[in-house]
């Protein structure tokens, strides 16, 4: 099985590491393609897993993206879909990591045949996807997925409840290697020297953006007993630097 995974990131989101751990298991038989460059085609190079970048325009078009947006990305998507197409007729299948590749990846399969598996990471709701990429995505994963994969059952039942068919999608949980989180560390040192000894911590461990829900977090902690202390690991990646200041102007207050 030769897999063409698509993805149109270069940067180090969720979705990219995971991809990252995924496609090394099949590296002598995928090629992994990017829509930007950056530090993600860096590390699939690092692990000699299979990649090209296709084009150096970043991919415009946003969770909360309206129509008029959305459209004023075609052209960047149709020479894309070319290209892929092309590619995509010397490998079996193709994998859409990301709701933008998937646009590509179902365009792309219907020239070059293959069929089109699409793993959905995010909550399809109303509250971070604009109406139209929404639907857009339910109606490409309805008529081109042969698989949709999702990685809760918190996101199978929104793509559901937004339209999707049930019988495309499989939930297959994000697997990791716990050898690689397995620590020689003293914690009780390490609570001492970050001044956390008699102290409640709650981790948030992810990029810094509103659809993560940093926020809420803070906002939580306004509740909750003096003891109590929060940790961001995470940095912003994708234009939410803004976001990122307006968290760190709040904790200094």
């Amino acid at each position: 099985m030769k897999i063409l995974f698509l993805d149109q990131s270069g940067k180090l989101g969720g979705a990219e590491l995971f991809l990252l751990d995924l496609a090394k298991f099949y590296q002598d038989n995928c090629l992994v393609v990017l829509f930007e460059d950056g530090l993600f085609r860096q590390s699939l190079e690092q692990k000699q897993i299979p990649v090209q970048v296709l084009t150096a325009v970043p991919f415009k078009v946003r969770k909360d993206s309206h129509f008029f947006q959305s459209l004023g990305s075609l052209n960047t998507v149709i020479p894309l879909v070319s290209k892929v197409a092309q590619i995509a007729n010397n490998y079996n299948i193709i994998y859409a990591n990301t709701q933008k590749a998937l646009v590509v990846g179902a365009l792309a399969s219907i020239l070059s045949r293959r069929p089109l598996v699409y793993h959905l990471h995010d909550i399809l709701s109303d509250e971070h996807f604009s109406p139209i990429n929404r639907r857009l995505a339910v109606i490409l994963a309805n008529r081109f997925a042969s698989l949709i994969i999702t990685n809760s059952q918190a996101t199978q039942a929104a793509f559901i409840e937004a339209g999707g068919q049930q019988d495309k999608t499989k939930v297959v949980y994000n697997g990791f290697e716990p050898k690689k989180y397995q620590i020689d560390i003293d914690l009780k040192d390490l609570r001492q020297k970050l001044d956390l000894e008699s102290r409640f911590v709650v981790g948030h461990f992810s990029r810094l953006s509103p659809w993560k829900g940093q926020h809420i977090l803070l906002e939580a902690l306004t509740l909750c007993p003096d003891d109590t202390t929060a940790i961001f690991i995470g940095d912003a990646l994708f234009g939410e630097e803004a976001y990122a200041q307006d968290l760190l102007e709040r904790t200094e207050v």
